[in-house]
Parts: structure tokens; sequence; C-alpha cells
């Protein structure tokens, strides 16, 4: 039986011959493409004869700085693992321009190949990346054997965060617990006893990755305990005692003279910078989905007039940035009887009723016809919102467009939404939307607005 440290190194060996290969296969499909496809779209383009000699020292330029980013040392969330192979992709099409500019080579090479090469990469490298390291993680070379310290609710939640993220390629193996009454299992993983045996357990298990998830101990017992298990680890995770807090804008750092550590938690939209570029995000975005839009809005405007009579087009209250109201756009999706069909639906259904009461909405909604249910099942009724967007009222990503009604709800949850645009798709959009209660949107709403960054931008909108 192979060591752990011996199958992570054969692993990340196997990872790094696998970005070899897929390089060299992007290599081939943009030749490819400048060869046999640039030509028939733009006839002025002239052919070329390939010599892949010329181009053999880019493939170290493009592992250098996935080194560099930590792409064989870090155990990276798949989105963060995206942004940081789409930052290698971009760096890596810098770094060979520039070294075509030193060395007087660019007109021997085609530049359109080392343009389309990061391109391709954008698209195929997550996924051929996520692929092989399912594959490693099956074949047991590149996962991590974890033990967590602690058996209470935050190394359930620890638990539950490492299996909804594969990517990490961690494997929980067991619980240690101070609580003799405490439970034996969880989740069909053993809960050892006694934390001062923690060093045995890691030799036993031949573990060497811990996750400090203690409940209830005091700062200054919760040192020795790393450092105990620190020696013996490759690496110690500590989820401190605290949730709730921004953890996108947060960064670490460090007192030397005083051995200590401290969260720095940024408010990235209070930035002008950060606020202005996202605007900027915003108006760009717009005005290149125009053209695309718009066939598509011509078409649900022809189902919804042959369907059912009224307006196609319905503007609503609702409250923006700094609590101004302004009138949001929607395709029509509901009948023009709609509110005597809801008085009628509420006063004889008491089940309808405590629904509507409860989430302020229905998932049978007599309200809605039937182009209505599909436009709102896909979410095609709120492109006309392109035009708030356009006009500075709305975002493309941002907390959804709450009615002037539901403001007296919102309780604490207010100041930190309304500081910022809604958008026409947010986080609450991408997370199960029916299935979520009202207040898990104020909580998710209020959670992406202290948390902004433009990748989540990019996260949300994917």
């Amino acid at each position: 039986v192979l060591k752990q440290r011996t199958r992570e190194f054969i692993g990340t060996g196997a990872l790094l011959a696998g970005d070899l290969l897929f390089q060299c296969l992007a290599f081939y499909l943009t030749y490819r493409i400048r060869v046999d496809l640039i030509p028939l779209v733009f006839s002025e383009v002239p052919n070329f004869k390939l010599k892949v000699a010329q181009y053999w020292w880019i493939l170290p330029i493009w592992v250098g700085i996935l080194v560099y980013e930590g792409g064989y040392t870090k155990r990276l969330t798949y989105w963060d693992e995206v942004k940081t192979l789409w930052k290698v992709s971009f760096f890596s099409a810098v770094a060979t321009v520039f070294v075509l500019f030193v060395r007087k080579k660019a007109p021997l090479f085609s530049r359109t190949m080392i343009l389309v090469m990061p391109l391709v990469a954008l698209g195929l490298w997550p996924l051929w990346r996520t692929w092989l390291k399912k594959f490693l993680y099956r074949v047991d070379l590149l996962k991590r054997k974890v033990l967590i310290a602690g058996a209470g609710e935050k190394a359930r939640r620890v638990l539950k965060a490492i299996r909804q993220e594969p990517n990490l390629g961690y494997e929980v193996v067991g619980f240690v617990s101070d609580e003799k009454t405490g439970p034996r299992w969880i989740e069909g993983l053993k809960v050892y006893k006694f934390l001062d045996r923690i060093d045995r357990y890691l030799c036993r298990c031949r573990i060497s990755n811990v996750i400090i998830a203690l409940e209830g101990k005091k700062e200054k017992d919760i040192a020795p305990i790393i450092n105990r298990v620190h020696h013996r680890a490759n690496s110690v995770l500590y989820v401190p005692e605290i949730s709730g807090i921004s953890v996108l804008c947060t960064e670490l750092k460090h007192f030397f003279s005083e051995q200590s550590l401290a969260l720095e938690i940024k408010n990235n939209l209070e930035s002008p910078f950060n606020y202005a570029l996202k605007r900027t995000m915003d108006y760009l975005g717009a005005i290149l989905l125009l053209p695309f839009v718009l066939p598509i809005m011509l078409l649900i405007a022809i189902a919804i007039k042959l369907t059912s009579p009224g307006p196609v087009i319905y503007s609503h209250e609702r409250l923006g940035k700094g609590n101004k109201r302004f009138r949001c756009l929607k395709f029509r999706t509901m009948y023009l009887d709609a509110d005597e069909r809801l008085k009628e639906l509420l006063e004889r259904d008491p089940e309808a009723r405590a629904e509507w009461e409860k989430h302020w909405k229905l998932k049978n909604d007599p309200r809605v016809t039937p182009v209505g249910r599909f436009l709102r099942k896909t979410s095609l009724d709120e492109l006309p919102q392109i035009f708030n967007v356009l006009k500075g009222q709305m975002s493309l990503v941002g907390p959804r467009p709450y009615l002037p009604r539901e403001e007296e709800n919102m309780g604490h949850y207010k100041g930190i939404i309304l500081s910022v645009p809604p958008g026409v798709t947010g986080l609450w959009q991408v997370s199960g939307r029916s299935n979520t209660t009202y207040r898990d949107r104020l909580e998710m709403d209020s959670w992406y607005v202290r948390n902004w960054t433009p990748w989540l931008d990019v996260v949300i909108l994917i």
C-alpha cells in the first residue's frame, strides 16, 4: 500500500501531465481553428504553415504560471479553480506576447493562434481539469483523508461543506470529541473519544490533515490543540467561533511581534472604484446582450399577444438603491383580472392563504397564464429589465427587486439590501428559488451585498 505522501506525489505528477496534454490538445484545436475555420469566415486572412518547434516554449509558460498560482499545491473549490485557470490563461497570453516582443520574433508567429488559444482554454480547461481530478480522486491518488476535531453543530456544518465541494478532494474519515455523552457516529462516520489522544488517531488512521471545529472552547485552549497536531499533520484547518460575516471579502492579517492574527473584513461596494467597476460591467454587459435579447423579446411579445388580451409589458413599483422607487419592467405573465382571481382563491382555500402569507407567492398561482408560467420558470419574463439596467435603476446581478409592501417585513436586512441597485438575476434566483423561504431570500441577498466581488457576479451569471 502506497503511503499518503507518495500517492499525492504521483497524483500531482499525473495532474501536471494532464495539464501538459491539455495544452497540446488546445494548441492543436487552436491550429485547426486558425487554418480551417477562420479563412472561411474572413477570406482576407492568409494561410500559413505551422512549425511546431517554434511554439514549444509556450507550454512551460502556461505551466509555470499555474505553478506560481498554486495550481498543484492549493485545494480550491470548483469556482475558485475556474478563476485561477482563467487568470493563468490571461497572463500566459500576456507573457507570450511579451516574450515575442522582447525577442522581436512576432512576425514569425501567428498572432491569431496566440490570442485564440486562451479563449479555448477559458471554456475547456476547467472541464478537463475537473474530470481529471475526479478520476485521480477515484483511484485514491490526490484524495486527502481528514479528521475533524469536534462533534457538534459546527463540525457537522464542516462535513456538509466538504461533501458539497468534491473538487477539494477531502475525505472525512471521522471525528474526535471530548464529550463523554456525545454521539458515537455522525452520518456513518466514527466519533473517537478523548481529544488528548488525537495524535494517536492520526498515526493509526494514517491521516495527515486535521480540521479544528471545536465549540465552547476558550481561545487559550485552542492554541495548544492546534500546536499539538501541527507537527504531526501536513496541514491544520481552523474553523473559528464566528459565522454570518463576509467570507469572500475577508483577509488574514499577521502581527508577528505579538504572534497574533486578525481578520480584515472589507466592504467592497463602499469603494467608489469597485462600485464604478460594477456599473461599468452592467452597462457593457447590457449593451452586448441587447442584439441577442431583442429577437427573443419580439417572439415572446407575439406569444403573449396571441394567447391573452392585454399589454405585453407590465411595469410595477419596486424598491431601488437608497429606497428610491422605480418602475420595474417585465413581460406580462398574469391575466388582467389577476387580483380578483387571487382574492377568490385566498377566500376559499385556507392552505393557499397560509402559503401566501408566509412566502408572498403561490406554487399553483391561478393568476398566471400558460405562457406566463413558462416565462417565469425560465426567467424570460425578466428580459425587459435590461432597459432598467441601461437607465441605471438595476444591475445585471444584485438582490431581487422588492415590492414597497415588503419593506416592513425586511427587518434589519433592509439597510444592507437597499444599499445597492436590485438585479435582473441574483443569488436567490440561482439557489433553488421556489424551494427557499422568504427569510432565506433575505439572507442570501444580504450575503451577496456583504460578499460582493466582480468574480461573484461572473459566477452567478454563468
